[in-house]
């Protein structure tokens, strides 16, 4: 087998049933010019993951397949074992609830062929399975879902500009300069973690790597809407709020400064005030700020830096 050019790693975790439909989209994928391999981290599934893995039929033509159990749980430790055995000059990632665009890969090969950048991102659109969209989802939350969409190709050089990890590629050596994902970080079985791609891409601008945005390649990220919940905004924001508040903190004391107490007021009422006049409907997005600053308090209170 020729050394490949392009190593496509999906990361997945107790959601064989959002993964065989994954798995099936990939029969529409354009085959690269180069050699590519597709290999699949399964992070300690517990359901029929493993079986449906197994089956032969899902396979995308012209590429080797490998499958490779990572027990220790955690995104960021999955994706850290696609770094350790990815075999491509370029590793691209994607998540086990997507459906790429047909040109999706190609473009990414073209984009790493005209320009050779250490990083690249591409954009990501929102797809609700059954057709339909929660009336209280307003267009600034899609970006929680994943949506993301910086306009025409470029060269992506403010923090304001982030990859995210539904649909990012790296150089495969560009992580000696940067070092691996960090494990604090990126959903771990159900708790609703995120912020390791926004992490590392920010550690990419900060050893000067060159990060290309290529907008024709196209994940769909496929949203579930009966599972779609408030909750899930407000628990992503205050676990958040919750690694940042540890982090914020370090070894100082662990009494909160006067100032997080008053951010954290002027939170709640802003959404408080928002819910009375505009209805529920439109006060999510300031209901999510004040539990970021409820989960901030509390890992300043009591998390490990």
């Amino acid at each position: 087998m020729m050394q490949p050019f392009l190593t496509i790693a999906l990361c997945t975790h107790n959601h064989a049933d959002r993964l065989a439909r994954t798995l099936a989209d990939l029969a529409h994928l354009q085959s690269p010019n180069h050699p590519w391999e597709f290999l699949v981290i399964d992070n300690a599934s517990s359901d029929s993951t493993t079986q449906l893995l197994a089956a032969t039929d899902w396979r995308p033509a012209g590429a080797e397949v490998r499958i490779l159990r990572e027990e220790k749980l955690g995104l960021s430790n999955a994706r850290n074992r696609a770094l350790l055995e990815a075999r491509g000059d370029y590793l691209i990632f994607m998540d086990d609830d997507e459906t790429p665009d047909p040109a999706w890969l190609t473009a990414y090969e073209q984009a790493m062929l005209a320009h050779q950048p250490d990083a690249l991102g591409g954009r990501i659109e929102v797809l609700f399975e059954d057709g339909t969209r929660p009336h209280w989802l307003q267009n600034e939350l899609l970006g929680f879902l994943g949506k993301l969409d910086h306009g025409e190709a470029r060269w992506l050089t403010e923090r304001a500009t982030p990859i995210f990890g539904g649909n990012f590629a790296f150089r495969r050596s560009v992580f000696e300069c940067i070092g691996n994902f960090d494990t604090r970080l990126g959903r771990q079985g159900t708790a609703n973690i995120g912020g390791e791609d926004t992490e590392i891409y920010h550690r990419l601008l900060e050893h000067g790597c060159r990060v290309f945005w290529v907008p024709e390649a196209i994940i769909h990220h496929r949203i579930q809407t009966p599972k779609l919940r408030r909750t899930y905004f407000l628990d992503l924001h205050f676990r958040q709020g919750r690694t940042e508040g540890a982090r914020k903190r370090g070894t100082a004391s662990r009494i909160p400064p006067l100032y997080l107490i008053l951010q954290l007021t002027r939170a709640h009422g802003r959404a408080l005030m928002q819910r009375i006049n505009q209805g529920a409907d439109h006060s999510l997005r300031q209901e999510m700020n004040a539990a970021y600053f409820v989960g901030y308090l509390l890992g300043w209170l009591r998390d490990p830096a």
